[in-house]
């Protein structure tokens, strides 16, 4: 059996995993969408369909994107331009420390992977006491 962290993400691991960092509160979006917040805060959010984001073909506006924050342009770069990432941005974004993905292109991420994003996430919004706090608690491996 393969490991779970290894598995394909779902979007219920992003729920999961927003919610099992410290300090997280959800609201809700104008479409009763979920945000995640730390400190009011938003690090992840689910997005409702904007003319921004839509498919190159047909021009609909994709239901499914889920924002992430980052801590830096260079960590958005790194994202968005690897070839193999499902991550995107938009122009609506340029300037933005924020990444992109569709829930239905989270399965090329694993759930190990995904989680590495949402933590990212949270330490980018986090403050300084409770980023450090959380960073002395989980090391790196």
């Amino acid at each position: 059996m393969p490991d779970a962290a290894e598995r394909p993400a779902r979007v219920e691991d992003v729920h999961e995993l927003a919610l099992a960092m410290p300090h997280v509160t959800i609201v809700r979006g104008s479409a009763e969408n979920p945000v995640y917040q730390v400190g009011g805060k938003s690090f992840v959010f689910f997005r409702t369909p904007r003319p921004d984001a839509v498919d190159p073909e047909t021009g609909e506006r994709y239901p499914d994107v889920i924002v992430f924050w980052v801590g830096s342009e260079a960590d958005k770069l790194a994202l968005v331009q690897d070839e193999g990432s499902p991550f995107f941005t938009t122009p609506h974004f340029d300037g933005h420390p924020s990444v992109l993905v569709r829930a239905c292109r989270l399965g090329e991420l694993s759930r190990a992977e995904l989680a590495e994003v949402v933590q990212d996430a949270w330490l980018s919004r986090a403050s300084a006491r409770r980023a450090k706090a959380w960073l002395e608690a989980h090391p790196p491996a």
